[in-house]
């Protein structure tokens, strides 16, 4: 029996791009386009009648935005994913940051070049890419009985193989020696996720945390500021330089690369113009890379959700050099990717639902230093 086909209702105030999209997704295998809304309330009409499993879904619209359709799927409890065009403005970052938090799949760059043709093809590129990740997600959920929707991830099933891992593994055993360091790798889901886990830790960690988040520029910036609103410790986004002290939490700035270093008695962080790694910049590998070497044993790497296997030879060497590994398990990640390979290769010291993540990190790290904030 063939897969049951992907149904796309396309939402956004310009014609533009309502025919551009509609376009690429119908050329996309597995995806049939529904309809086209020009605003989120004639799109919530034409789901009452078509019955959408996504939304590719504009934040700024005339009558009803984006972000109120969220609200509204959200309150409804609506299985509908929504996958969001954002403009590349630090006012579309904020808003597509709310948007992921209210339980966005992902959102997509409005491509800004002056060339069509590269346009059309940019946007394909990573529409298809998110497509096929929600598709995979969609599928999960439906093989273990989950009709829910990408969120919240916490209330799903685990699958019988992920649950015999969690259960096997759940207590890590501490590095040799107190952890100088958490770092920590996330891709897609991981704003909603982030947002749930971070506030859980307290605010006198006795290690700090460094986070690569795979985001474009500016919208590391807002995912930081709203974290930090939220937070115990203090969250910020990387400038270059940084002291890696306790009570603090550093993200990578999207577009660029971030390593640690060790002047001295000191840990700093570094931000630099390095190439891609897993066509990814911020890249978990280069990070986990520079935890290795500088911390070695005394160092716990976490790998949460997100799209492809980016993190998994950065967990190897830290494997190798002592450090303690903590993946997500299968069954509360909106993308079982990035935790997959590790889990898989058996690197993995601990796999751990994301409502028990802050306790393991927590526990691992210790308390009792005074916050940063």
């Amino acid at each position: 029996m063939n897969e049951r086909r992907l149904r796309v209702l396309v939402v956004d105030d310009t014609v533009v791009y309502r025919r551009i999209v509609s376009e690429i997704l119908a050329s996309l295998p597995g995806v049939e386009v529904l309809s086209a809304a020009a605003n989120g309330k004639i799109a919530l009409q034409k789901m009452e009648q078509l019955h959408p499993d996504l939304l590719t879904l504009d934040l700024e619209m005339p009558e009803m935005d984006g972000l109120e359709v969220l609200r509204q799927l959200k309150a409804k409890n609506s299985p509908v994913g929504a996958i969001m065009l954002s403009a590349f403005t630090t006012s579309g970052a904020d808003a597509t940051v709310a948007a992921l938090k209210l339980g966005a799949f992902d959102f997509v760059l409005k491509p800004s070049g002056t060339d069509t043709d590269s346009n059309i093809e940019e946007l394909r590129r990573e529409l298809g890419h998110k497509i096929e990740a929600f598709a995979r997600s969609r599928s999960l959920r439906e093989a273990v009985g989950d009709s829910s929707g990408p969120q919240p991830v916490a209330t799903r099933k685990a699958s019988s193989a992920s649950e015999v891992v969690r259960r096997m593994s759940i207590i890590a055993q501490p590095a040799s020696g107190k952890p100088e360091v958490v770092a920590l790798g996330i891709s897609t889901g991981g704003p909603q996720a982030l947002s749930r886990m971070l506030p859980q830790l307290p605010g006198d960690l006795a290690a700090p945390m460094l986070i690569v988040q795979h985001m474009p520029p500016k919208f590391t910036a807002s995912l930081a500021h709203d974290l930090n609103s939220r937070c115990q410790l203090a969250v910020s986004e990387a400038a270059g330089d940084d002291a890696v002290v306790p009570g603090r939490i550093l993200i990578a700035p999207g577009g660029r690369q971030m390593k640690l270093d060790r002047e001295g008695e000191r840990l700093v962080v570094r931000v630099t113009e390095d190439p891609p790694e897993n066509h990814c910049r911020p890249a978990v590998d280069y990070l986990f890379r520079s935890v290795a070497h500088v911390c070695g044993p005394n160092a716990v790497g976490v790998i949460m959700t997100g799209m492809g296997s980016d993190g998994a030879l950065g967990c190897r060497l830290l494997k190798r050099r002592g450090a303690t590994i903590i993946t997500q398990d299968e069954a509360t990640c909106v993308v079982y990717g990035m935790p997959k390979q590790p889990t898989e290769e058996g690197l993995a010291d601990a796999v751990v639902p994301l409502e028990r993540m802050a306790t393991e990190i927590t526990r691992l790290a210790g308390r009792g230093v005074p916050a940063w904030k």
